[in-house]
């Protein structure tokens, strides 16, 4: 059966190590496996500046799949058309917005978008992180849970951390703030407020199976929804499985498309 098909796979060193694919692909061993020669059906791309291209490549190699981790923005419509084509399954392991929580943190955010009256979000990596590559990570998050940010601007930014703000579609004031400090774990706060309540969401580093928390405010009280302990990291490979054997293509570059517009607006 179709359902039970292993795809073999192959990953660049940068990619080995950012993405955790060795333990990500032996979490799921009925449904991938390491290329040991030939071509393999997964490739792995690191998201260092000119992985589209090298994305597209493999394409042409004639991979059935690929992931990406931690895209850099940059231009993917020719990748995007190549992807269709090939039918192709491209997936984009982010750091934040690859939670297995983010779809249900989506649904609840969005669900209170119209009565929204403010958003506040803060993100925070360890000593050495570039800011540019946290803002991206942390937009990636914001916009995959609460929609497209207009007006966004940045009103500080330098080596340890940014302060940005923007509008969501209801012309509610955003604001984005980055840290970069080793004083507090890793990872990205987002809460919406409304008249009546909101949702706070929390997402933690994928390096390990940390459950991300959602919580749900309103005039019924509070609710926490369902945790799930899975790292973003397998939970990119289980949709990446998911499409292969459906044979369909993801929305990964697309959404990925209109948060590099906006990173670039900034420039």
């Amino acid at each position: 059966m179709i359902g039970h098909k292993q795809y073999t796979v192959r990953a660049t060193p940068a990619a080995q190590e950012a993405g955790a694919v060795a333990l990500a692909v032996a979490s799921l061993p009925e449904s991938f496996g390491p290329a040991t020669e030939g071509a393999a059906d997964i490739q792995v791309i690191d998201g260092q500046s000119g992985w589209s291209t090298q994305a597209q490549q493999a394409i042409d190699g004639g991979a059935r799949g690929i992931v990406v981790v931690n895209p850099a923005p940059e231009n993917t419509d020719r990748l995007q058309s190549a992807a269709g084509k090939a039918r192709t399954v491209v997936v984009l392991d982010q750091r934040w917005a690859s939670s297995p929580a983010v779809p249900g943190a989506e649904d609840a955010v969005r669900s209170m978008a119209g009565r929204a009256a403010v958003l506040d979000s803060v993100a925070t990596a360890g000593v050495g992180t570039d800011s540019a590559e946290l803002l991206a990570d942390h937009l990636a998050a914001v916009v995959r849970v609460a929609g497209p940010l207009a007006n966004l601007r940045i009103l500080a930014r330098g080596p340890h951390g940014y302060t940005a703000t923007a509008v969501l579609a209801n012309d509610a004031p955003a604001a984005l703030q980055g840290a970069i400090s080793s004083a507090r774990p890793a990872g990205v706060n987002v809460t919406l407020l409304t008249d009546d309540g909101g949702v706070t969401v929390t997402l933690p580093e994928p390096v390990a199976a940390w459950p991300a928390t959602v919580k749900v405010t309103g005039p019924q009280g509070e609710l926490i929804l369902p945790t799930i302990y899975e790292s973003a990291h397998r939970a990119t490979w289980r949709r990446l499985k998911e499409h292969l054997d459906a044979g369909t293509l993801p929305a990964d570059l697309h959404r990925f498309a209109a948060l590099t517009a906006a990173i670039t607006a900034l420039n």
